[in-house]
Formats: structure tokens, C-alpha cells, sequence
């Protein structure tokens, strides 16, 4: 490979290409992936085709400066990302746990970026490389550009903007408002000249407010305020639309931050030449002997065709960040970089995806949202499709055919994730054959989240009804090509308005499902999304009606345990759930129940007073003279359908078999060991052992003994 086809990455890079400096020094706080996968490749690969000369700093040392000055000064500018991820989500879990690997830095090494990465990059730059203008981009500072609730410090945080002491914001994409910024620099104008170019946030001073702008709820009214945040949050999230949305002011004490409108969407033209840039496809060969790039693993050989989604899922990000407006590449330019792709040594005949934030949306939802924008008073999808929704999966399933009928391609995969909701809406084209019969790898993911319609509907997601719908044609399709393929479920525990009423509703339905759910995500309150505004305030900032938050960490740890009753590490938080929940009926032996009972206590062996509990006894295994014929229960008393050898159902079983089935043998209660050995009702045991036998003969012989003394 070539390193020269890279971007500089120091001094030497820079020197072997004749530079003495650079136009412009991006940083990031992902290893150096030259794949359109990246953001910071994308605009770094625009800037180069705009003729400036760019260099790649990658995750630097921030406890160093001289690491920010190893290229030198930039004529124009810093450009500053925390990388693919916000760096918080990156570094901590759901419960604020560290995380152990980080796949966007050699070999999964955690720890190679800070807390905050582009508050911190920005600040330091600010040391290292005093007067050169600073511009902030990627999801961490797009999310962040309003003042914001932060899930890890739990308090509201002024704008990224701000902390970080920049000058100018791009927040979305940023193909568009980077090249004009660059031009303007490139053109001599000062950094705080350039204050109106769409799809950037700039800093204020002063108490002028321009024209045509809404003035936000300032920052110390949100911190203090929650129906402030939630009623700010909603205007925030209404103007977002490049083509209705207005710009928005926030002040913040003495400064204010400004939000100019929105960018316009690509046209198809432009997005088939973004993707038709000099990408290398994999990461910098620096980075093999430490392991190479996780991350690469399943994007290398993978197509984005579109960006944008108008499923407007509540706990999503994409609304804020690449918008309602689906914008998609032609299908020329997607099968030119598959069969580059093919000529690729790694190429195993595989192209792991084809789609984007949701495979199957190619084009807009409406021709209106091309002119009028996104409606505000409505979703495309949620509760019902749309009316003008046009829904059609031909030019999809056509772009699949032609894609698996290239030379050296073996199979093309959907992994992005469907919205079932939609292919369900479009009967005509037959998707979900053509999806099951050439494109499914045995398993396929969709996303129903929740079970409970109290919960969807704060989502933003269908009805269980319409999951199970689409179950059922899954399954009579895959029945019809003579295929076993199955669907693997993405669930969310802990949604603002989930409850431990509906948090075992969930967990009824995953027992019924019949399925042992591994991809369980807990809900993380992420900056830009309505559920966070939801979780923070209280609110559903649509209607300003309460909404129930589970917020300690070990109410969440129960309703994800709930979602993964079957783990056994999970069984004492399960059980707490359910008793919590006053669903009792839940815990024991029979096909509904969701775990067995531990360390049961009859009423009659309960301390009452200061007479000392009765103790249970052992059972000897010898006859009842009352009962000829039945055989007392050896160790499996405590099983449900093991009474005897014959006995297939336990379905009108005495009081008595009853009581004894709930009564512990001393010795057998609460012993993991043995109660691995205990067979479900659904396996009864054959007989007795050949040694439960023997042991009973010797305690008949020992009783036989005892009487003659």
C-alpha cells in the first residue's frame, strides 16, 4: 500500500510531499481512517479537492502541547472533532461505568482521547497555536451547540461553543458550510467577519439580536428552570428544517451563541462526488503493528447510499444532527464503488451493507419536504404512514440485484436495520421476499425497542401490533423459500415512561418470544434527542405532560435484568423487580413464570415471636403406611412433573402434591450446584439413579438396625 496516497500525519508526511505548511490541521479524536465512513476523512478528502492542503493530527497527546505543534501553524484554520462518537458515549456506559475497548483507536486501546475531547483539543490548541482560528464540527459539537442537560455530570452545560472558547461552529454534515468558511478565510476575511453561512453556530457579544431570529430561553433560565429547558428544547428541534427553520439566539450571559438556518440538503450530484473522492478505505498503515482499527471491520466492505431519516425516533440524534430530508447517491456511483471495492486483496466476495441510517429509506418522504421542508406538526411514520408518504422499495431492491450480480460478489447483506413499519406500508413491491430470499445472513436486525404502547409512544416507534405483524411475514416468507432465518430484536430498557409495570410487560413478551436477547441497550440520555430533553425535565416537551424517568442506576439495572431474566448473574435484581412490581406470580415452576423460587419460607416455619421457626425435614424415601403403593419424594421433590416415573402433566395435581412441590428439602434450598442438576417440567426426570437406590436400601438396613437395639 502506499502510504503517500494518506494525508499528512507530521512533519515528515509534509516534507515528502514538498509542503512547508499546511492551509489546514484537522484534529480528531479517532485514529486516522481515510474511509468516507468517517467524518473527518470526508472533509478533510472536500478541502483537498478544493485545492488546500490538509493534515491529519490524530488523537494527540492533549497533556503535550508540542503534539499540537508538530505540522506547525496552519495558514487558515483548525479544524477540531471528537471523533465518530461524542466522547462521553465513547468512553462511559450507560451505568458510567469506563469502558474497557474503544474501537475507533489502535488495537481497541481505551483511553487514547479525554473526557470532552473537543472542548479539551480546542483549548489546547489555544496554547499551543495562539491566533489561529478554531472551527469545531463533528457529533459531539453538533449536539452540543445549545446550552444542554449532560447525562455524566448530571447538570446543564453551557454551549460547546463556549466551554470550548472556538470560533466558529459546523454543526450536521458540514460539506457545504466548510467549503464556503474556507473560501471566505482563503479570500482574506477574518474569522469574526464570518458570521451568516448556513449550518454554523457563531458567538455573540453585545444584546443585538438579528433579524428575523427567535430568541431561545437563555441559558440561566434552562439550568434553573426545567419547563424553561423543555419549552426551549421544543423550538430547538421545530427549526432544524432547511427550508422553514429560522435562526436561533441563546444567551448566555454576556455572550449569546447564534444558529444560523440550516444547510440545504445534496442534490444526488453532489452526493455521488463526495463519495467519489480519493478514499484509501482502510486506516493509516502506522496503525497495523499495534493491532490496526476495530472499527474498519464491518464498514470497509460496507456502501453508504443514503443519510437523513425521517422515522424521527424520539431518543435519536439524526433530527438534529443529519436531518429529516433523505438524501441520497445514485445507484451508478454506489455499484462504481462496489466493483472498486472487488478488486480490494481483503475482498472475500462480501459486501457486509448496503444503506445508512435506515436501509430501506432511498428518497424523501414527500416531493413537498424538497420545497415546504419537513412538516412540524407531524411525523412521516408515527402513529400511522403518512398519506403522501411515498413509499416504493423497487429502486432498492433493483440497486440489491444489480450489486449481487457483480463479478467476485458472493452475497450482499442488509445490516443497517430496517423500518418494518414502512415495508409493512408498501404491499406492491414485494420487499421482504427479495430481503429473506438474497440478503438476510440467517439472522436479521430490526429495532421494535418496546412492547408496551405507553412506551412506543413516547418513542416515537409503531405499536406492538404492527412488530408482529411484520414477525409473521418474516416467518410465512421464510417458510415459503424453505429458509430458517430468524429475527434478532434490539431492546431498550429504561426509557423515560417505562416503568417496572411496563418493564416486565417486556419481559413476558421476550419470555413468549421464546428468544434469549443479547443486544439489550440501556437508554443513555445523549445531548440532542427528545428522550433526553424528556428524561431531564420530566416532560414530553410535545404535549409538557409528566412523564415517569427511571433514574437511579438500580432501578435501570433491574429493567434490564428484567430483559435478561434468563442470565443467571441476573436472578437477584429480577427478582427484586418483580416483588417491587407486585408480580409474585412470576416467580415459581409453572410455563409463565419468569425465574424459580429461592429460599422460600413456608408460613408454618416463620418465626413468630420467640418460638423458633420449624426446621423442614429430610425425607427418608420410605413408604407411607397411609399412602401404599406411592412413593415419597427423593431429592427432585422441589420439581414440578417428577412425582413419578409415569407422570407427563402436572395439571390437576392434589393440594398436597402442591405443597409438597413448594416445601425445600434441608440441604437442597438455595444450592446453585444442585439446582443445576434440576430438570424443568419440560424435562422430567426417566426414574431414580441407580444410586438414590442404593442409598435408600442402606437407610431401610440402618432403620432395621435401629429397631432391634
Amino acid at each position: 500500500m502506499r502510504t503517500r496516497n494518506f494525508l499528512p500525519m507530521n512533519r515528515a508526511d509534509m516534507e515528502a510531499v514538498g509542503w512547508k505548511e499546511l492551509d489546514f490541521l484537522l484534529i480528531t479524536g479517532d485514529a486516522y481512517v481515510d474511509h468516507p465512513s468517517f467524518g473527518i476523512a470526508i472533509i478533510a478528502r472536500l478541502l483537498e479537492k478544493n485545492g488546500y492542503r490538509v493534515g491529519i493530527l490524530a488523537q494527540p497527546n492533549w497533556k503535550d502541547l508540542q503534539d499540537f505543534r508538530v505540522m506547525g501553524k496552519p495558514r487558515l484554520a483548525c479544524l477540531i472533532s471528537g471523533g465518530n462518537l461524542d466522547s462521553m458515549v465513547n468512553h462511559y456506559t450507560a451505568a458510567k461505568k469506563k469502558r474497557h475497548k474503544d474501537v475507533y483507536s489502535p488495537g481497541g486501546e481505551s483511553g487514547l482521547r479525554p473526557d470532552r475531547a473537543t472542548i479539551v483539543y480546542s483549548n489546547r490548541v489555544r496554547e499551543a497555536l495562539p491566533g489561529v482560528p478554531v472551527i469545531l464540527g463533528g457529533i459531539e459539537a453538533s449536539l452540543r451547540r445549545f446550552a444542554h442537560y449532560d447525562f455524566w455530570s448530571n447538570d446543564v452545560r453551557r454551549s460547546i461553543l463556549l466551554d470550548s472558547q472556538a470560533d466558529l461552529l459546523v454543526y450536521g454534515m458540514g460539506e457545504k458550510p466548510i467549503v464556503e468558511v474556507a473560501e471566505r478565510l482563503n479570500n482574506g476575511e477574518s474569522i469574526d467577519q464570518i458570521m451568516n453561512v448556513r449550518g454554523t453556530m457563531v458567538p455573540l457579544s453585545g444584546d443585538v439580536v438579528p433579524e428575523d431570529t427567535l430568541v431561545l430561553p437563555s441559558f440561566d433560565e434552562v439550568a434553573k428552570n426545567k419547563k424553561k429547558y423543555a419549552e426551549g428544547f421544543w423550538v430547538q428541534y421545530n427549526q432544524q428544517d432547511p427550508f422553514v427553520g429560522k435562526s436561533m439566539l441563546q444567551p448566555h450571559g454576556r455572550k449569546s451563541v447564534l444558529q444560523n438556518r440550516a444547510s440545504l440538503p445534496l442534490t444526488q450530484a453532489e452526493m455521488d462526488a463526495i463519495y467519489a473522492l480519493p478514499y484509501m478505505g482502510t486506516y493509516h498503515p502506522s496503525y497495523e503493528e499495534r493491532g490496526g482499527i476495530p472499527a474498519i471491520e464491518e464498514i470497509e466492505f460496507s456502501l453508504t447510499s443514503a443519510r437523513g431519516c425521517y422515522g424521527a425516533c424520539s431518543f435519536c440524534a439524526l433530527t438534529f444532527h443529519q436531518g429529516r430530508i433523505v438524501q441520497s447517491r445514485s445507484a451508478e456511483s454506489i455499484i462504481r464503488e462496489a466493483e472498486q471495492m472487488t478488486w480490494n486483496t481483503r475482498f472475500k466476495g462480501y459486501i457486509h451493507d448496503v444503506g445508512g441510517p435506515t436501509a430501506n429509506f432511498r428518497r424523501p418522504a414527500c416531493k413537498k419536504q424538497l420545497t415546504k421542508g419537513a412538516c412540524s406538526d407531524k411525523q412521516c411514520l408515527f402513529p400511522n404512514p403518512c398519506a403522501n408518504l411515498e413509499n416504493d422499495h423497487e429502486e432498492y431492491i433493483d440497486l440489491l440485484r444489480r450489486l449481487r450480480n457483480l463479478p467476485r460478489v458472493k452475497k450482499v447483506f442488509v445490516r443497517s436495520g430496517i423500518r418494518y413499519d414502512a415495508v409493512l406500508a408498501d404491499r406492491k413491491s414485494k420487499f421482504i421476499r427479495e430481503l429473506c430470499e438474497h440478503h438476510v445472513s440467517g439472522q436479521l436486525k430490526v429495532a421494535p425497542e418496546h412492547v408496551s404502547d405507553a412506551v412506543l409512544r413516547l418513542m416515537g416507534k409503531p405499536g406492538k401490533g404492527v412488530y408482529e405483524e411484520f414477525v409473521q411475514e418474516f416467518r410465512k416468507t421464510n417458510e415459503n423459500l424453505g429458509k430458517k432465518q430468524y429475527l434478532v430484536p434490539y431492546l431498550m430498557s429504561s426509557h423515560p415512561g417505562s416503568t417496572l409495570k411496563e418493564a416486565v410487560e417486556l419481559a413476558e413478551y421476550v419470555r413468549d418470544m421464546g428468544v434469549n436477547p443479547e443486544q439489550v441497550q440501556d437508554f443513555i440520555p445523549t445531548p440532542g434527542t427528545l428522550s433526553t430533553c424528556m428524561y431531564y425535565t420530566g416532560l414530553d416537551p410535545r404535549t409538557m405532560q409528566p412523564v415517569y424517568i427511571p433514574r437511579s442506576m438500580h432501578e435501570k439495572a433491574m429493567q434490564r435484568a428484567l430483559i435478561q431474566y434468563r442470565n443467571p448473574k441476573n436472578y437477584g435484581l429480577v427478582e427484586e423487580a418483580l416483588r417491587s412490581a407486585h408480580r409474585e406470580d412470576l416467580i415459581g415452576y409453572g410455563p409463565k413464570c419468569l425465574i424459580r423460587p429461592r429460599n422460600y419460607v413456608r408460613d408454618d416455619q416463620k418465626d413468630t415471636g420467640n418460638k423458633k421457626a420449624k426446621k423442614p425435614t429430610r425425607r427418608s424415601g420410605m413408604k407411607k403406611k397411609d399412602a401404599p403403593g406411592k412413593e415419597l419424594q427423593g431429592k427432585d421433590a422441589v420439581i414440578k412433573g417428577t412425582a413419578s416415573k409415569t407422570s407427563k402433566d402436572t395439571s390437576g395435581k392434589s393440594d398436597r402434591f402442591k405443597k409438597s412441590v413448594i416445601a425445600p428439602l434441608k440441604g437442597t434450598a438455595g444450592k446453585s450446584e444442585r439446582s443445576k442438576t434440576v430438570r424443568s417440567i419440560e424435562s422430567p426426570q426417566q426414574g431414580l439413579s441407580k444410586k438414590t437406590d442404593r442409598q435408600n436400601e442402606k437407610r431401610k438396613q440402618h432403620q432395621g438396625t435401629q429397631k432391634r437395639k
